[in-house]
């Protein structure tokens, strides 16, 4: 091929494109902003997992693995045929009564608690009590079972009785009970620790109807 034909197939200048370079150039600016956004969403997806754990863990802290003290409560009761309550001259009661207890347990785990007693007052004196079963309580739940206590003014001192009987009122015997219940509350098998539940109710029996009324328990 001759330097004529040579000439003839060389591309003049002018037909070179001069933004091949800044193709290139803005190609890679392109791909390291869209390499910079795909960290940017990676790092945002973990920061978001992050914080969903951080507030499972929390929630499951604050809800599931904490101990709650179980309350321990008089829920109702009533009466046997022994019910003897004398207001005239030498006022004095003995009386069998059938109480329904109740034992909350508001942790998701089971509550097992030992044996106790449940004293019951007139006043600052003790007029009867009641043995408590060992037992469970289910997770979330409330065991109620009945317990029978005589209850004696026997041991009130005199006058007492006829100053309450005496006051013009309605013929009613006030009555405090108290209780402490010792026991362990399990979560998932794993976790245990050691709650008492106190019961400290007020109440009062209203001697004509024979039925409680006032019950209130804190």
């Amino acid at each position: 091929m001759g330097e004529g034909e040579k000439a003839a197939h060389t591309t003049p200048p002018h037909m070179i494109n001069p933004y091949g370079r800044v193709d290139e150039e803005v190609a890679e600016v392109a791909q390291r902003d869209e390499r910079r956004r795909k960290r940017l969403k990676c790092f945002a997806y973990l920061a978001a997992f992050i914080v969903f754990q951080t507030a499972v863990f929390l929630i499951f802290g604050l809800t599931i693995m904490k101990f709650r003290t179980p309350k321990f409560r008089v829920r109702s009761a009533a009466f046997a045929d022994n019910f003897d309550v004398v207001t005239t001259a030498s006022p004095s009661f003995n009386i069998r009564m059938v109480a329904e207890l109740g034992l909350k347990n508001a942790n998701f785990g089971r509550y097992k608690y030992q044996n106790g007693t449940v004293e019951f007052y007139y006043r600052a004196t003790k007029v009867g009590e009641a043995s408590v079963p060992s037992g469970r309580a289910k997770a979330r739940s409330t065991k109620k079972f009945n317990v029978t206590v005589d209850l004696s003014s026997d041991s009130i001192p005199a006058g007492e009785l006829t100053a309450l009987f005496g006051s013009g009122g309605p013929a009613v015997i006030p009555l405090t009970s108290r209780s402490a219940v010792r026991g362990k509350v399990e979560i998932m098998k794993i976790m245990k620790k050691n709650k008492s539940s106190n019961m400290n109710c007020t109440m009062q029996i209203n001697v004509p109807s024979k039925q409680l009324q006032n019950l209130s328990c804190r």
